[in-house]
């Protein structure tokens, strides 16, 4: 019996992942190496230090991660302050659906906490969750199953009692290796037949959650 749902947060609840392309676009320019929002594809779903590392073998120890955060929360200021937070189809009318039906809601992302929280209250839906688990809160980046297990361990409940929604095959992979039920709803990478493999099941948007969970007879 499903008793919890733990959501990514960039690209599955916040249509982030397109504009963190741009925001590094934007800032490599300044920085003189050029766009670099090719390495959202490279980093998904990896917390600072495993994104640190995959950096610096692409550009050498010559990229100052504090002058990349500048920039990047420069582009990303402008943009929330004139337009909010993207959310993604479906959100609200989800978080609405587990909330009236007693579903406990966790998060657990790649994101530091810092930046997590502010995108939950620039989106107002803070009070939603019970659980929020990031990056910068356990040892091991997804794919590891550190932050899944964190979660389940946090929500009282057992990984096979936990939906899983992830976007990326690194969240996936670390959402099946903690045990548990992956559900992918893909934005910038779309599933390999080895991630297709490992899916519970794969949506179009986070509307079709709720039609997932009533179906009693797939889960």
């Amino acid at each position: 019996m499903i008793k919890a749902v733990v959501f990514d947060m960039d690209g599955l609840m916040f249509d982030t992942e397109r504009l963190t392309i741009q925001a590094w676009d934007y800032a490599g320019e300044k920085l003189g190496f050029g766009k670099m929002g090719h390495m959202v594809y490279k980093t998904l779903g990896m917390n600072v230090e495993s994104s640190r590392k995959i950096f610096i073998e692409e550009y050498g120890d010559k990229i100052i991660e504090e002058d990349l955060g500048e920039y990047s929360k420069e582009f990303f200021d402008r943009y929330f302050n004139e337009y909010g937070m993207p959310l993604k189809h479906g959100l609200m009318e989800l978080l609405d659906y587990l909330k009236e039906n007693k579903y406990k809601i966790a998060v657990a992302t790649s994101s530091n906490k810092e930046t997590a929280l502010k995108h939950f209250k620039r989106a107002k839906i803070l009070d939603y969750f019970d659980v929020i688990v990031c990056g910068d809160m356990i040892k091991n980046s997804k794919p590891a199953p550190d932050i899944y297990l964190k979660a389940s361990e946090l929500l009282g409940c057992t990984p096979p009692e936990c939906l899983a929604l992830e976007d990326s095959p690194n969240g996936i992979c670390s959402a099946f290796s903690a045990g548990l039920i992956p559900v992918m709803i893909p934005d910038l990478i779309e599933p390999t037949k080895e991630i297709v493999e490992i899916l519970h099941d794969r949506l179009l948007n986070l509307n079709e959650v709720i039609t997932l969970l009533d179906s009693k007879c797939r889960l």
